[in-house]
């Protein structure tokens, strides 16, 4: 820093101001420092200033599965807007509890300075003792009321329900009698709020409330367990658009066809759902703003703000297949 001061002609706190990105550096100095720093290579030691701060600029990611779709969705947006805040990420991959206290372990270790907690990975953080100074947020989870004493909590989430009962009306105001329910894993927090909002919308309308049938959020899973559906149903609403494609193939399969003999919806909007046959009717989960809002989140933890819970609203997609 020394040796850029004396080249851009500047004192060594006018060269740390634009390292940090001070305001209070006129735009011709900060030029000049910049020329200096890019003429000497010079690069910032994180370590040092982690010392003198006592942050790393690292964010932890704890999670339990990356092959689900939504979940390798969310790790992308949370690493590019990280990245974006100039945040390093530190990910763990947790299968179980011991896991993740050891992640915990691990994370603090590393001295990251808070840490984003993953859809189902919640439900095995839940009572674990975090390590004391961690900003915590979580995603898709209900509230965890020890923790939120902590004051060092927070939780980010879509609104599932919402959606879930969005994509029911959708249906019902097609002209279904009522909708059956493609239902994710028992234990995930977002399943049990689409099917909430599912079954919520169905009541309000005065309508029965069919028997769910359940899958493991995978393609696989939604082709196997769709054959039990009735003959007789004519609208089917699935947790998300993985299972919705594996329901499309056993559909086919039964010589029943979309939408004429039963229309089905899902739920994310996944890359591909546009491209589906025929193209997918389902709900929209803004991965991209999710992401945003939970690094913002933790960031705003971490810099002693008060932290504000956040709820985003899915959007219903409409396209051939309802």
């Amino acid at each position: 820093m020394a040796d850029v001061a004396a080249v851009a002609g500047v004192s060594s706190q006018t060269v740390s101001r634009v390292v940090n990105d001070s305001p209070r550096v006129d735009p011709a100095t900060r030029a000049r420092v910049e020329a200096a720093m890019d003429d000497l290579g010079y690069r910032i030691h994180h370590a040092a200033r982690a010392l003198r701060t006592g942050r790393t600029d690292t964010i932890g990611l704890i999670v339990s599965n990356l092959t689900a779709v939504g979940n390798s969705r969310m790790l992308q947006a949370i690493a590019d807007a990280a990245s974006d805040r100039g945040f390093a990420l530190a990910v763990v991959v947790a299968s179980g509890r011991d896991s993740v206290a050891a992640g915990f372990a691990r994370l603090h270790d590393q001295g990251v300075d808070g840490a984003v907690i993953l859809n189902e990975a919640t439900a095995l953080a839940r009572g674990l003792d975090v390590p004391p100074g961690l900003a915590v947020v979580v995603v898709d989870s209900p509230p965890d009321d020890r923790l939120a004493l902590a004051r060092r909590y927070l939780t980010v989430q879509t609104d599932h329900a919402r959606g879930a009962a969005a994509a029911t009306a959708h249906l019902l105001s097609a002209g279904h009698a009522t909708v059956h329910h493609l239902a994710g894993p028992a234990g995930s927090f977002a399943a049990r709020e689409r099917e909430r909002g599912w079954r919520d919308a169905l009541t309000g309308a005065g309508r029965p409330v069919p028997a769910v049938v359940r899958g493991q959020w995978t393609a696989a899973s939604g082709h196997e367990v769709v054959r039990a559906l009735p003959d007789d149903a004519t609208a089917l609403f699935a947790a998300n658009d993985q299972m919705a494609l594996g329901a499309l193939r056993a559909l086919a399969e039964a010589g029943r066809r979309v939408p004429e003999d039963v229309a089905v919806v899902g739920f994310d909007d996944v890359a591909d759902a546009a491209d589906y046959r025929p193209p997918l009717t389902t709900v929209r989960q803004d991965f991209d703003a999710l992401g945003e809002v939970a690094v913002a989140a933790v960031i705003d933890l971490i810099e002693g703000g008060p932290g504000i819970p956040v709820l985003l609203t899915p959007t219903l997609i409409v396209r051939d297949s309802a």
